[in-house]
């Protein structure tokens, strides 16, 4: 999933400051939504560039020309997505919002608290709506939107790597995971220096590593996985408290190990959300962490002979997830047609084209139980068929399906997390390096952290 490229706090603020003096005042003369001839005439809006674009309005011509011919007309409004929020800013401040749009997950619950975006379920009542832990939910616990797409993290492998060392594939099911000391081994394995020694050899040098065994992608959100495998929790349940308790804090500082004790990891801080074409696409590590996208760099990388696996764990069985979303702000004069072409542009049929490319995965829970829409988008899928269709469908469906061991990524019911995260994550490259254990870096910013959650 694409996030956005640039911080975006302060412009969260400025939205939060000006846009509810303007709620209700939208003018039809600008770039929101009006009716001509009896025609309702919406604005969605999302970030890319010009082929996405194309593809973007080949969608809404779709529905203009379909379910909303005659009744409703959708119209894009394409923003680049360093500046995405920034014009959000500005159009909130002039009462003057989209009607629907993209919204990055980080700030959907501060964008409905603050009266950004619609606190309206508008799948309430709708038989068919996504999996539960892919609600955002409020303090409350009302859901007030939806991921558009489903995204779990896996364990991805080099399959090339593995044969050379003589080692097995990594497990692709659950009751077969990997223990974390386990997966470390294996990683030692998987790891040489320039002289072909592993770090269980006399004579290996840790500063003339040619291959690593293993990246686990550290960037902040992901490491959520970790606490949570460990026992542990980045936030209360309610999403009102920093927790960051002893077992999250254990399992981080287990990922940062990876390179800092046990020499099978590349020095990675935390910072870039690059995980996969930084190791297993750069072609010097065997092992790495993603999410479900990286089926789609497929077409990046058509010569890499990768595959995908369950993770390893330390004390649950645990992977999160995650998914951006098409939202409805909360200034559209038309709550109802808003909110009937936000259903639709949710349903798998009118984004599948994206899920052939195996960027996203469905929502619904039809999808992964039902044989035929199954085999559809994963045993016949080209995209998927290389890892294999069949270990794709232990490692990733039936991952996605345990609600007890795909955890909701902690955004998903804590409002203002992305404030704390700019607080936090650039912290966490200190522990990254070296230069601080991460109970030291989360310790000395537990209160201003917990100050952002309480804005």
């Amino acid at each position: 999933m694409k996030k956005f490229k640039k911080p975006i706090a302060l412009l969260i603020s400025l939205i939060m400051l000006l846009s509810l003096a303007a709620c209700g005042s939208k003018d039809d003369s600008g770039t929101g939504s009006g009716s001509s001839g009896g025609v309702v005439e919406l604005t969605y809006s999302f970030w890319g560039d010009a082929s996405e674009l194309e593809e973007t309005q080949k969608v809404l011509d779709e529905f203009n020309n379909g379910q909303g011919a005659g009744r409703i007309y959708v119209k894009a409004l394409q923003i680049g997505v360093d500046e995405y929020a920034a014009q959000l800013a500005t159009m909130a401040a002039a009462g003057n919002l989209p009607d629907a749009g993209m919204v990055n997950e980080r700030t959907v619950l501060s964008y409905a608290k603050n009266g950004i975006m619609t606190t309206i379920d508008i799948f309430a009542g709708q038989a068919d709506k996504p999996l539960s832990y892919l609600a955002f939910k409020d303090y409350d616990g009302n859901s007030v939107a939806y991921s558009s797409a489903n995204e779990v993290l896996a364990l991805w492998y080099n399959r090339d790597m593995f044969d050379a060392a003589g080692v097995a594939y990594p497990p692709t099911t659950l009751a077969n995971a990997w223990t974390w000391d386990e997966f470390i081994e294996v990683a030692k394995q998987l790891t040489f220096d320039a002289n072909g020694n592993t770090p269980n050899d006399a004579g290996f040098d840790k500063n003339n590593i040619v291959q690593y065994g293993a990246y686990i992608n550290a960037f902040y959100w992901q490491l959520e996985a970790w606490a949570l495998s460990n026992g542990g929790r980045y936030f209360s349940a309610d999403g009102k408290k920093v927790v960051f308790d002893d077992a999250a804090i254990e399992g981080m500082q287990k990922v940062y190990d990876l390179h800092l004790v046990h020499n099978v990891a590349p020095f990675n801080d935390g910072t870039q959300d690059n995980g996969f074409h930084s190791s297993i696409g750069a072609g010097n590590v065997a092992m790495a962490t993603e999410g479900q996208w990286a089926v789609g760099f497929r077409g990046d990388l058509p010569d890499l002979n990768y595959g995908v696996a369950v993770l390893p764990y330390m004390k649950e069985k645990v992977t999160i997830a995650t998914g951006g979303l098409v939202g409805m702000f909360s200034q559209t004069k038309y709550p109802e047609e808003t909110a009937e072409f936000v259903r639709w542009y949710s349903d798998e049929e009118y984004n599948y084209g994206i899920i052939e490319a195996g960027w996203w995965m469905p929502t619904k829970d039809k999808w992964y139980t039902d044989t035929a829409l199954l085999d559809r988008w994963v045993i016949n899928n080209e995209m998927r068929k290389p890892l294999t269709a069949d270990d794709y469908k232990t490692a990733i469906v039936d991952v996605a399906l345990d609600k007890n061991v795909t955890r909701p990524t902690s955004w998903y019911y804590t409002p203002n997390y992305y404030e704390t995260e700019m607080i936090i994550m650039p912290a966490l490259a200190e522990a990254a390096n070296g230069s601080k254990t991460v109970k030291e870096v989360i310790d000395s910013i537990r209160e201003a952290a917990q100050a952002a959650l309480d804005q």
